[in-house]
């Protein structure tokens, strides 16, 4: 399972261990950079396709010669970067060029499907309409998004830098024993990225703003914790605490599992 967390700021993806790890949107310049290099691209495909096949066309029925233009038209501005796309996990030259990839909304590789959507809407708001309405959107939308990428659910990343995990939260003293000993299930990976949210970002909030999500969130997490928190603990460190030993307990599982599954193969019968 994967989800998508987002500020103002940048964009995250939850693990279904609810690990966030940050989403590196592109950037205005770069899509206009990107989508420049395409429209290029697929003008200098057309150019060819007149200069080869302009007077196979001319020689037809007016009607007939239209409607041959115009498939050849849409097939060269939406089905064929739709299926590069595909093809290539989201990239068209421009994006390669620039280091951008399309993927899903929430990360996940987008299919044929999505990308024949954003193509064929950018057909209209790019070609037919120069574009305009693609800059409003994506001046408009947190992630930079053209109307193609609303409709399909999809969005354009930077490809070249590694997706950062966040820091490690640190276990409060204070709680350590308590976390060490309590029982902890497993969490909402929606509730874990608010309460990532908030550790991180919430010197930024309102100082009574800050203390009411955090009492809120602790309350919340110690729903899935047996025997509940000290009386007496700060709400943050209860957060802090709950989501640093579930991240322990998390590490210890997937541990156990690769040593079971490297025993496994070590016994496993040759031949």
């Amino acid at each position: 399972m994967v989800g998508v967390v987002t500020d103002a700021r940048r964009d995250e993806l939850v693990t279904g261990e609810a690990v966030a790890v940050e989403l590196p949107g592109a950037g205005l310049g770069l899509r206009v950079l990107s989508g420049l290099v395409d429209v290029v691209l697929a003008v200098v495909v057309l150019v060819v396709a007149v200069l080869l096949f302009g007077d196979v066309v001319s020689g037809l029925d007016e009607a007939l010669g239209a409607g041959v233009g115009l498939v050849a038209t849409v097939g060269v501005l939406v089905l064929l970067p739709a299926v590069t796309e595909h093809l290539t996990g989201g990239r068209t030259l421009g994006k390669r060029i620039t280091g951008l990839r399309t993927v899903r909304a929430d990360g996940g590789p987008a299919d044929l499907r999505r990308y024949l959507t954003r193509h064929l809407i950018g057909f209209v708001e790019v070609w037919l309409l120069a574009g305009g309405p693609a800059l409003v959107s994506a001046l408009a939308t947190a992630r930079t998004q053209r109307l193609g990428d609303l409709a399909a659910g999809t969005v354009v990343t930077r490809d070249r830098r590694a997706l950062r995990a966040p820091e490690p939260i640190v276990m409060p003293p204070a709680l350590a024993s308590w976390a060490a000993h309590a029982q902890i299930g497993a969490l909402p990976p929606d509730l874990v990225a608010r309460t990532r949210r908030l550790l991180r970002h919430g010197a930024q909030l309102d100082p009574d703003l800050r203390a009411r999500l955090a009492g809120e969130l602790a309350a919340q997490l110690s729903d899935h914790v047996a025997p509940p928190p000290p009386a007496g603990a700060r709400d943050d460190d209860v957060c802090r605490a709950v989501l640093a030993r579930r991240l322990d307990l998390d590490g210890a599982r997937l541990d156990a599992q690769d040593r079971l599954r490297a025993r496994l193969f070590e016994q496993r019968p040759r031949g």
